[in-house]
């Protein structure tokens, strides 16, 4: 195995072992390698040929013990990224830097964030293809409170980020039709393409030849009245709607795997106020640091005719 040298050695391990069982002089060794006396000397003193630590003894930061530990508790709490990790928590420490946040999970052996399972099957992802502003991926997942299982309606936008989702007791084809037509409306940008799967709320595909109805699904119909595009993912590949199947894992991680509810209401009031702070308040390393609505305003002003509002009016109070 190759020996991993600091860049100012002028000795290997061999030499300083040499040096180390050698009875000859301090001048005489030095002349053979063509090495400092005092690096013979060193060496001589020393029972290992190992490099010792270059760095200060003493530690020195400008974060404090309770600074160090609110970084820790909330490294341990949410694992995000090292970026993620500092855009949250620099409002609270004003001496933060990308650096010493680093330095700080170095020390406490945080620095190396987790590979969960469905990570680490992932990494092997292609990017996704450049579409304009207005490409929404939707899909439906399950929660279950209590005895009740739920149904959780999740739509996305590829560009932004930008998500809506409601709660249903039932994934029935009339309740994606009506989460289509509120995504619609609470989406201020033309929607031109939807992603699915291929459930039965969607579409009629996977139906036997015989067992179709004669008639259009009203999910199309809908896609077609508003000149959207209905996209279906492949067949037994879940995976090519990974960003909506992703967003789903990052809502139930924030709510119900994280905090018991006792009613339908105190559940629904929490996934609101999750999807407000994500849309509004959250920075995105995947958007530069800004979050999804920062990223529809700066669309709004490169491309106002993709629109059919003004982002701004979804904030309350007065607008500019």
């Amino acid at each position: 195995m190759g020996q991993i040298l600091h860049q100012r050695a002028t000795t290997t391990e061999r030499i300083r072992k040499e040096i180390q069982d050698s009875t000859e002089s301090i001048a005489t060794l030095a002349k053979r390698y063509g090495i400092n006396p005092k690096t013979v000397i060193k060496w001589r003193k020393r029972s290992s040929v190992q490099d010792a630590p270059m760095g200060s003894k003493t530690l020195r930061t400008v974060l404090t013990p309770e600074d160090e530990m609110l970084i820790c508790q909330f490294r341990k709490s949410t694992w995000l990224a090292l970026d993620d990790c500092y855009q949250a928590l620099k409002p609270s420490i004003a001496k933060l830097s990308r650096s010493n946040l680093h330095r700080c999970l170095r020390r406490h052996g945080l620095h190396i964030k987790p590979v969960r399972p469905a990570e680490e099957a992932s990494c092997n992802r292609t990017r996704f293809k450049d579409y304009a502003l207005g490409f929404v991926h939707i899909d439906i997942s399950t929660i279950h409170l209590g005895k009740r299982k739920y149904y959780l309606f999740v739509a996305i936008e590829r560009l932004s980020k930008f998500a809506y989702a409601e709660l249903h007791a039932e994934q029935t084809l009339e309740t994606a039709v009506g989460f289509l037509k509120q995504v619609i409306e609470q989406f201020p940008f033309k929607i031109h393409r939807i992603l699915t799967d291929n459930g039965a709320q969607f579409t009629y595909a996977l139906l036997a030849e015989h067992l179709r109805p004669k008639r259009r699904h009203p999910f199309d119909v809908l896609c077609q009245k508003q000149g959207i595009k209905h996209k279906l993912t492949q067949f037994r590949h879940p995976w090519t709607n990974g960003q909506v199947e992703r967003f789903n894992g990052t809502l139930k991680e924030n709510t119900v795997k994280q905090y018991h509810y006792e009613t339908l209401e105190e559940l629904k009031g929490h996934l609101h106020d999750f999807l407000m702070a994500y849309n509004y308040a959250r920075k995105l390393k995947s958007l530069k640091f800004l979050t999804p609505f920062e990223k529809l305003r700066e669309e709004y002003k490169l491309s106002p005719k993709n629109f059919l509002k003004n982002p701004d009016h979804y904030l309350t109070g007065l607008n500019k």
